[in-house]
């Protein structure tokens, strides 16, 4: 992963890196009030040796004495010191919890020992920490007292005297409170990657890219009320998935120019991928550029496209298939006639085998000289061998890889599913993509604002009715714009030479768009 991976991982995740660095920062008050104040008190000793009054006599006093401080030190906490001031105070404790309380620290190049006792009453701690000096002196006379009886050489001097502590020592709330911010950033930040390199899902065309080199030539953003409209081509056209159709519609269009596939078929890896959805989307789009389209349900399993487009769906492409009928007699005509559909039929026992029989080749070659463009809805590839069969048989394949549904090895078996059989694939539609209004690719909202009666001319359609029938109009929105020279809308009052126009143009188009090609 790349710096700029890292980047965009703290920025997906700033808020739950937030919330565990709060929750930590509240850990740490809580354990802060929670702890026992506890006091801490110091006195300090100095080391010297006795000696002549000579410079160098004095100079090796210095030396031995720094040399001895480290020595002394440890012999602070040791029972020998500790044990009498038990007795001494009356304390009910043993000399080794003592010590746990008991701190000697010399500081750098220095003859001093500082000797600090922490306890939860100040009083106490200074009161412990003046008889561990005293004591410390007695123990370190006995040490170091000649054997001839003589005076020790090495004197223990009581420099500062301990005062009891007016605020606690711990715990330190500030110094806890950015302490659990630190470790509750890090903690945060930790998580975020862990997610991150264990989140195999495919969430982006930046995360299909990361699996195969196949060109991403549609993106559709994600809608929550898509299944309740999957045609959402005709019953919302402004949409921003309308669009993203158009994109992919135009897409196609342009791919390969020298040999543009005239047959496709659209799968995905997975069942509720979108793969259904985006054929018929696909289509519509293609059919209102004027292309002629056979749009087929070869999805032999689960068949939806019937259902979804309101046809009749008892009688098609396995109908076909057994010879019982021929395709004309069951491709049924949608939208403006440029669109032809042939639902899956009666469900079979043997979808594989009809899917790859000579007559579903035949039946190809057939519609792909009649139709300019044979949209073939499949199967899904990693559960069944349909869609690797029809892919072979067509110009190529599309494949639809639902965000947040397909994991990245899934989409690298499909994709192998497909280069094993030989089969071309055209390319890969992210279909329901999620996008936040502030990202750099995120859709612009550009759809057409309702024209006000002082800008087009026509008042409101709930106070005008039409003068042919003396009825409001049932239509609520604008329709589309009648090709010619006259124009159509809802609602408008027509003089008799606009309404003589129309009737010319309704009866020259009409045999156009009833008429099935090839028939």
């Amino acid at each position: 992963m790349e710096l700029q991976d890292y980047l965009v991982i703290l920025r997906k995740r700033w808020l739950s890196i937030l919330a565990i660095a709060v929750l930590s920062v509240g850990a740490a008050i809580a354990a802060s009030l929670a702890a026992t104040p506890m006091y801490q008190a110091t006195t300090q000793l100095f080391v010297s040796v006795q000696g002549d009054a000579t410079n160098s006599d004095l100079l090796q006093g210095a030396n031995y004495s720094r040399q001895q401080v480290t020595t002394y030190t440890q012999l602070v906490t040791s029972p020998l010191v500790l044990s009498p001031v038990i007795d001494d105070l009356g304390l009910d404790e043993r000399a080794e919890t003592l010590a746990e309380r008991v701190a000697a620290e010399s500081p750098v190049n220095t003859s001093l020992i500082n000797v600090t006792v922490t306890d939860e009453n100040p009083a106490i701690a200074a009161a412990l920490a003046d008889a561990i000096a005293e004591e410390f002196k007695d123990v370190i006379r006995e040490l170091e007292a000649p054997e001839d009886g003589t005076t020790s050489a090495v004197k223990i001097s009581l420099v500062r005297d301990a005062t009891a502590p007016l605020a606690p020592a711990s715990p330190n709330l500030k110094l806890n409170i950015a302490l659990g911010l630190f470790l509750g950033l890090a903690l945060g930040i930790g998580v975020a990657i862990l997610r991150a390199i264990l989140d195999t899902r495919v969430r982006s065309d930046a995360d299909v890219a990361r699996v195969t080199d196949t060109s991403v030539i549609g993106i559709i953003p994600n809608d929550e009320d898509a299944p309740q409209h999957p045609l959402i081509v005709q019953s919302s056209p402004h949409s921003q998935r309308s669009e993203a159709f158009r994109r992919l519609r135009t897409n196609l269009q342009f791919l390969d120019i020298a040999d543009r596939p005239q047959s496709i078929v659209i799968t995905s890896s997975l069942p509720g991928e979108g793969k259904s959805t985006t054929s018929i989307n696909v289509a519509i789009t293609l059919a209102d550029a004027g292309t002629r389209v056979a749009l087929i349900d070869a999805d032999l399993r689960r068949p939806s496209v019937a259902k979804y487009m309101g046809l009749e769906g008892s009688v098609g492409l396995t109908t076909v298939l057994i010879g019982r009928a021929s395709v004309e007699d069951v491709i049924q005509p949608w939208g403006n006639g440029f669109l032809h559909v042939l639902p899956a039929g009666q469900v079979p026992p043997n979808p594989s085998e009809l899917l790859g029989s000579l007559a579903m080749a035949n039946l190809l070659d057939k519609l792909t000289q009649q139709y300019d463009v044979v949209i073939v809805d499949t199967a899904p590839l990693l559960p069944v061998t349909d869609a690797a069969i029809l892919a072979k048989l067509t110009g190529g394949a599309l494949l639809v890889v639902g965000a947040d549904k397909l994991h990245r090895s899934q989409l690298a078996e499909s994709v192998g599913n497909l280069e094993t059989v030989g089969a071309r694939i055209l390319g890969i539609v992210v279909n329901r993509q999620r996008r936040k209004q502030g990202e750099q690719y995120a859709y612009y909202d550009y759809t057409p604002t309702p024209a006000t009666a002082a800008d087009s001319g026509r008042t409101s359609r709930k106070k005008r009715k039409n003068p042919m029938t003396g009825r409001i109009p049932k239509v609520t929105e604008p329709t589309e714009a009648i090709s010619g020279p006259t124009t159509l809308w809802p609602g408008d009052s027509l003089s008799e030479t606009q309404l003589r126009d129309f009737r010319r143009q309704q009866a020259q188009s009409a045999p156009a768009q009833h008429q099935r090609p090839g028939t």
